[in-house]
C-alpha cells in the first residue's frame, strides 16, 4: 500500500501511534535525569564520594547496555507495545523507590533496575514505527520523530532542575525530582496504552509494507535467516552502524555527563553559566536532526548513510577545531558544541532509527534496534569510565578529553564510510 492509498483510518491511527511513541521515548527520559540533576544533592545528603556516585550511575549506563540485547529478544516475542509498557512501568516503580533511599546498595540496584527497564524504549518504538511507515518515507518521518530523545533530555531537565531549586539547604528537594519524573512518566503510560498499536494489522487495517504471513513469528526462520533470525548481509550493516553508534554515544554522553563540569572547572563559571553554555549541544540537536531527515528522503532516495557520512565528516572537523581551539575561551567553546550538537544527532537518529527500520524491515526492526543501540551504549558506558580518569582537575586542561573526542568522530566516519562502501557494492541491504 503506497502513501496515495492510505485510507483515513491509517492516516488516524498513524497520527496516534506517532503521537504515543514519541510521548513514550520522551518520558522516559524523566525517569532517567531525576539522578543527573540530583546527582550533587544526593551526595551531599548521604555523604557519598564522587568515586561512589560515578559506580551508581555507571550500574545504570551498563545495565542499559545490556538491557538493550535483552529488549531486542523480548520484543519479537512479546511485541513492541507488551514490551515498552512493562519497561516504562519497571522505570517508574525503580525512580520512586530511588526517592526514597540514601543506601548506596539499594541506589545501585535500582539504578540497574531502571537502567535494564529504560532500554525498552529505543527498539520498541522504532519497531512500532517501521510497521507504520514505508521505506520511502522514514526518513522524514523519523527526522521529525527522533527529536524526541533531545526534547526530553531538555524538558526533563528544566522541570527536574526548577523542582531542585525549589528546596532549601534544610530541606533539600532531591526526592521529590524522583517524584515529579514518575508521575510524569505514569501520565505517558497511559497515553501510550490508549493509542499505541504495533501495526496497522492489530486494528483490522491492511499492511502499510509487506504482511507478515500469517501463523509467523516476528522474525523469520534461523535456516532462511542465516544468524538469529537475519540474512548474513543484514548483519554487515548492523556491525557496522553498531560500530559507529559506539563512538557516536561515547561523544553524546561525555558532552551530556561532563561538559557543564568541564566548563564551570576550566572556565571559572558558575554552575547556572556552565549550564546554559552546554545546552546549544542539545538545541541545535533538534533542526540537525530535522535536516538530516530531510536530506535523504529528498535529495538521497533514502541512502541514509550517504548523508550520515557527510554530517559526521562535518562533526570530525568541529571536534579538530574543538581540541585545536580550547584555549580560546567559553565563547568559542560553547559554538563549537553547537555546531557539534547540528551535526550529530541527525546522522545518530537516521541510522539507529530509519536505518534500523531499513535493515530490520517491519519484521525485525525491533531486533535491529536493539542491537545496534546495544553495542552503541557501550561507548556511554566507556566515556564514563575513561574520562574521569584521564581528566586532570588541577590544570584543567582539555586536551585529553577533547582528542578523545576528535578520535571518536574519525572512527565514527570510518565505519560510516565501511556501511556507504558495502551498500554500494550491492553486498548491503
Amino acid at each position: 500500500m503506497s502513501t496515495a492509498t492510505l485510507t483515513p483510518a491509517h492516516r488516524q491511527w498513524r497520527t496516534r501511534v506517532f503521537a504515543a511513541t514519541w510521548l513514550s521515548y520522551a518520558g522516559f527520559y524523566f525517569c532517567r535525569k531525576p539522578w543527573s540533576v540530583a546527582k550533587s544533592a544526593i551526595g551531599e545528603a548521604g555523604h557519598l564520594s564522587t568515586d561512589t556516585l560515578g559506580h551508581i550511575g555507571a550500574a545504570n549506563l551498563l545495565a542499559y547496555a545490556i538491557g538493550q540485547f535483552i529488549a531486542s529478544w523480548m520484543g519479537t516475542r512479546l511485541g513492541p507495545r507488551m514490551n515498552v509498557l512493562l519497561g516504562m512501568a519497571l522505570s517508574i516503580l525503580a525512580t520512586l523507590a530511588m526517592g526514597l533511599t540514601l543506601d548506596v546498595g539499594l541506589l545501585t540496584m535500582l539504578a540497574a533496575v531502571n537502567g535494564l527497564a529504560q532500554a525498552t524504549g529505543w527498539s520498541g518504538n522504532v519497531g512500532t514505527m517501521a510497521a507504520w511507515f514505508h521505506k520511502h518515507e522514514r526518513g522524514k518521518v523519523m527526522g521529525v520523530w527522533a527529536t524526541n530523545f533531545t526534547v526530553g533530555s531538555l524538558t526533563a531537565m528544566w522541570l527536574l532542575g526548577a523542582v531542585l531549586n525549589l528546596g532549601t539547604k534544610e530541606a533539600p528537594a532531591w526526592r521529590e525530582t524522583f517524584y515529579v519524573g514518575a508521575a510524569v512518566l505514569t501520565v505517558v503510560w497511559v497515553i501510550f496504552w490508549f493509542f499505541q498499536r504495533n501495526r496497522p494489522e492489530d486494528v483490522g487495517l491492511p499492511p502499510v509494507d509487506d504482511p507478515i504471513p500469517a501463523g509467523t513469528s516476528a522474525l523469520p526462520a534461523l535456516e532462511e535467516a542465516g544468524f538469529l533470525g537475519l540474512p548474513w548481509t543484514a548483519w554487515g550493516n548492523i556491525l557496522l552502524v553498531s560500530g559507529f553508534y559506539f563512538f557516536i554515544k561515547f561523544i553524546r554522553y561525555a558532552i551530556w555527563s561532563w561538559a557543564p563540569y568541564f566548563l564551570k572547572n576550566t572556565y571559572h563559571l558558575t554552575d547556572a553559566q556552565a549550564s546554559w553554555a552546554s545546552t546549544g549541544f542539545d538545541l541545535m540537536g533538534i533542526p540537525g536532526v530535522f535536516f538530516a531527515g530531510w536530506l535523504s528522503d529528498t535529495f538521497f532516495s533514502s541512502r541514509r548513510g550517504e548523508v550520515a557520512l557527510i554530517l559526521i565528516s562535518a562533526m570530525t572537523v568541529a571536534c579538530g577545531a574543538l581540541y585545536a581551539f580550547a584555549g580560546s575561551g567559553v565563547v568559542v567553546v560553547a559554538s563549537l558544541l553547537t555546531v557539534i550538537g547540528f551535526t550529530l544527532f541527525g546522522p545518530d537518529a537516521l541510522l539507529t532509527g530509519a536505518g534500523a527500520m531499513d535493515i530490520g524491515s517491519r519484521r525485525s526492526a525491533t531486533f535491529a534496534a536493539g542491537v545496534i543501540s546495544g553495542f552503541g551504549s557501550m561507548g556511554s558506558v566507556l566515556q564514563e569510565l575513561v574520562i574521569g580518569k584521564m581528566y586532570d582537575p588541577k590544570t584543567g586542561g582539555l586536551d585529553v578529553v577533547f582528542g578523545m573526542l576528535l578520535a571518536s568522530a574519525a572512527m565514527g566516519a570510518m565505519f560510516c564510510g565501511g556501511l556507504v562502501l558495502r551498500n554500494r557494492s550491492g553486498r548491503g541491504v
